[in-house]
């Protein structure tokens, strides 16, 4: 980049093309992030449903009741 002296003005065409330029950058990093957050977020969520259903029979077995039937 070139230094700017005091009088170059900044314009409006100089702001949009490096608000576009840092644009494309964001999203190529996004693009080349995004399949190893899905994986991330889809193991997460397999986690969090296997703790819920194992906490939920443990919490069965906890609370059942056993009912004993003998014949006379």
């Amino acid at each position: 980049m070139a230094a700017q002296t005091p009088h170059d003005r900044i314009t409006r065409d100089d702001l949009e093309s490096k608000l576009r330029e840092l644009e494309g950058e964001a999203q190529s990093q996004v693009e080349s992030v995004r399949p190893t957050l899905i994986a991330v977020g889809a193991g997460a969520v397999a986690l969090l449903l296997l703790t819920a259903f194992l906490l939920g029979t443990r919490k069965g077995r906890k609370r059942s009741t056993v009912v004993e039937i003998r014949r006379v």
